[in-house]
């Protein structure tokens, strides 16, 4: 393709993503409020943490039933955090949709092989963001009874709820994202830039590190959520250390088998690169084995 129709490929695949996210959009600004079903609505998911039963000493009773609600304290407050969160959601919902249209976009420039680990690692990812959103969803309740419980009996909390929602939003993505760096290791330690053995020299450093992470991504403060955090990412890290000392193991062994390491260090390595197509099949083998080797008689030809 030329560089003329790759742009228009681009701005097709940009407006086909763009339109499912306008869609999704509009799905989740109507879920905001309507219940799907047995599924709650997506006001009532993210107000849930606030409103348990066990932080309704610390709210104040703004409602004449007493029921728990937030506040909004300027015109259209709820309409823009309807708006933000629905759109969120509904990209969110319909990722898989307009992710689609960027690797449709991308898969034609990658062999085989690089599709494959493509593919590996983004589903590897979509899954870890999704169980830190999961963690931090679940963690949100005991950090609100941490911080809302500082003034005693003498304090009840009315929220906002622009501030509110930003809060919980901010805690789902920073754990979502902060589940990624164990895979960012991995990654590294497949590219060849991070080995086993360097990994393990800086184990200690790299916990220490994660806390003081933790200490700082964390919007509430609060001991709870940090502590949450950075047991998770040790956790996980560990495990990527674990995963880079296997695949190191594993390219010992076969570097071993190809005679490398007993090689000198002024002597050249057997390598032996034949050029393939975007599927990974080397395009010169069906000519190869059609025809018949020709030789060339060089002294004839001189």
């Amino acid at each position: 393709m030329s560089l003329k129709e790759h742009l228009y490929e681009l701005r097709y695949r940009l407006g086909l993503a763009m339109l499912v996210i306008a869609v999704g959009a509009i799905f989740g600004f109507i879920w905001f409020q309507v219940r799907l079903g047995p599924i709650p609505s997506l006001g009532d998911i993210l107000t849930g943490p606030y409103c348990q039963p066990d932080l309704e000493k610390y709210r104040a009773k703004i409602t004449n039933d007493g029921t728990c609600a937030l506040l909004q304290t300027e015109p259209f407050e709820i309409f823009l955090v309807q708006l933000q969160v629905g759109t969120a959601a509904g990209a969110v919902l319909l990722s898989p949709l307009w992710l689609y249209q960027i690797w449709a976009f991308i898969t034609p420039g990658l062999y085989q092989k690089e599709r494959k680990f493509a593919r590996m690692f983004v589903s590897a990812g979509a899954l870890l963001f999704v169980a830190g959103a999961v963690l931090a969803y679940l963690v949100v309740p005991q950090g609100l009874k941490v911080l809302l419980g500082f003034g005693g009996d003498n304090w009840v909390t009315a929220l906002t709820g622009s501030k509110y929602i930003n809060f919980v939003i901010t805690m789902l993505f920073i754990f979502g994202v902060s589940f990624l760096l164990p895979l960012v290791v991995v990654m590294l330690n497949r590219a060849g830039v991070l080995s086993y053995e360097r990994l393990s020299k800086w184990r200690r450093g790299l916990l220490m590190g994660l806390f003081v992470f933790a200490a700082i991504a964390t919007p509430g403060t609060d001991p709870i959520s940090m502590v949450v955090l950075a047991l998770a990412l040790s956790v996980l890290f560990e495990m990527a250390i674990q995963i880079s000392r296997v695949h190191d193991k594993r390219k010992a062994k076969l570097r071993a088998a190809e005679g490398l390491d007993e090689l000198d260090d002024d002597e050249a390595a057997p390598f032996n690169y034949v050029a393939s197509d975007a599927d990974g099949n080397d395009p010169g083998e069906k000519a190869i084995a059609s025809e018949p080797s020709k030789r060339v008689n060089y002294d004839d030809a001189t």
